[in-house]
């Protein structure tokens, strides 16, 4: 039996599942990832593609070319920033944390895109750090 954990947006009208396990947990310290989302960093997982199921309508999201091979998507009526896309990681989706409902299988392991981290917010130093 597949196990599967569900999220959505703020104002719920953006929610999906997925299928456990995840592929990967990490901290992305990048800038566009704090700036896209207001904090020192973000925390993500990844999914293959046939694993992720929009349970809503996708004319719901909003999508934003954030760089050439990669776009963010988000929730057009509350602004959640959910899911992101990249050519660097075909067939994979990638979705914030925090914005889901139920226990996934897997705590972040990794701090990532490391070399643009800001000195300003604490860092959990127990876990692998990669630029």
């Amino acid at each position: 039996m597949i196990k599967t954990s569900k999220g959505s947006c703020l104002c719920n009208q953006v929610q999906f599942e997925i299928d456990l396990p995840t592929k990967w947990v990490s901290h992305c310290h990048c800038s566009l990832c704090r700036k896209a989302h207001g904090a020192g960093y973000v925390t993500w997982l990844g999914v293959e593609d046939n694993h992720f199921r929009l349970l809503s309508d996708a004319a719901l999201i909003q999508w934003y070319q954030s760089s050439s091979p990669a776009k963010r998507g988000f929730c057009k009526n509350c602004g959640s920033t959910l899911f992101f896309k990249s050519a660097k990681w075909p067939r994979e989706t990638h979705i914030v944390l925090a914005n889901m409902n139920m226990p996934i299988d897997k705590a972040p392991a990794a701090n990532v895109n490391f070399s643009s981290h800001v000195d300003w917010m604490p860092i959990d130093k127990t876990i692998v750090t990669k630029n």
